[in-house]
């Protein structure tokens, strides 16, 4: 069961509960190891929590629940959001965050690797040189905020960067143009979901 932490608004208008959820051990492990299996398909090495980043994460989720609104912190890591919001209510998972993103596989267009806005969070999970993960949920039990963010950051647009980061399942590192190879400094593109 995830960790639930309730604050009372106190407020003339209501007295509303406002409800954040942080990410437990359950929910981070199911999250890590959802990303390290797509990662492993994909042969990039595994991923591994960064406790600051996990706090950072936290912190964002936190603010996009009390906004109620999606966008990218000014973090200079990658960062992936997660949206869902029922009336019915909701429980997320960590696995269920990941597989969102990774859906994004079917638009990927592998014969003109780079950046496209509806393949942004799949290649940032298993972008090869990213080596650090934090995590942050937050919701009111209608609506949930999940925030992945990753060190260092995927999605960079210089020549060659996506061929060597963004390998097709089953595949080899596509060697030329690799970013180990000098050149211009990298360039962040983010996306919502």
């Amino acid at each position: 069961m995830t960790e639930v932490i309730r604050r009372i608004v106190d407020s003339e208008f209501s007295g509303s509960i406002t409800t954040y959820t942080m990410a437990d051990a359950r929910f981070q492990k199911e999250f890590l190891e959802t990303h390290n299996a797509y990662r492993a398909k994909h042969g990039a090495p595994q991923i591994t929590f960064n406790s600051e980043m996990c706090a950072s994460a936290q912190k964002w989720a936190d603010h996009l629940l009390s906004i109620n609104g999606l966008q990218h912190s000014e973090t200079k890591d990658g960062e992936n959001i997660h949206y869902k919001s029922s009336s019915a209510g909701s429980n997320p998972t960590g696995k269920e965050a990941v597989d969102s993103w990774y859906s994004e596989i079917k638009d990927y267009n592998w014969s003109r690797p780079g950046f496209n806005g509806n393949t942004g969070h799949f290649t940032q999970v298993v972008w090869k040189e990213s080596s650090e993960l934090g995590v942050g949920v937050a919701t009111d039990g209608n609506t949930v905020f999940v925030v992945g963010q990753y060190r260092p950051a995927g999605n960079m647009m210089n020549p060659g960067y996506f061929e060597a980061n963004v390998l097709q399942a089953g595949r080899e590192e596509g060697g030329a143009g690799s970013p180990s190879s000098g050149g211009a400094s990298p360039k962040k593109t983010c996306t919502l979901l």
